[in-house]
């Protein structure tokens, strides 16, 4: 169904922005903005910040590996183990650092996980 590849796809670069921001832009006002942080904590948090960055970006590699992998039924099995991860670090997230994690990861994740489902 191309509803649930589009919406995998979406999650998958929304990782990869996290990615970019984490890794890449930690420091800047952007992500500071983004991520309720100053810069002395910005300064202070960037590696661990990096540390995450990769993390996020290990979550959309695996989204895009079951969105082009040659079996429909393994792509499917590692959409959905990459979707849960996402959904499981979103209600983590969301529970323990900022509660508008649950809308901005978690539902997208929760949404493409459905149309995958039900695919």
């Amino acid at each position: 169904m191309i509803l649930a590849a589009i919406f995998v796809g979406l999650v998958a670069l929304e990782h990869v922005y996290i990615l970019v921001l984490e890794m890449f832009l930690w420091t800047t006002p952007r992500a500071m903005r983004a991520f309720g942080t100053t810069k002395a904590e910005a300064e202070t948090t960037k590696a661990l910040a990096a540390n995450q960055g990769l993390y996020n970006g290990f979550l959309a590699a695996g989204l895009v590996w079951g969105l082009v992998h040659p079996d429909e039924t393994t792509g499917r099995a590692i959409e959905l183990f990459f979707l849960i991860c996402v959904l499981v670090a979103a209600l983590y997230g969301g529970a323990t650092a900022k509660r508008s994690i649950w809308l901005v990861q978690g539902l997208p994740a929760l949404i493409a996980l459905i149309f995958v489902l039900v695919r």
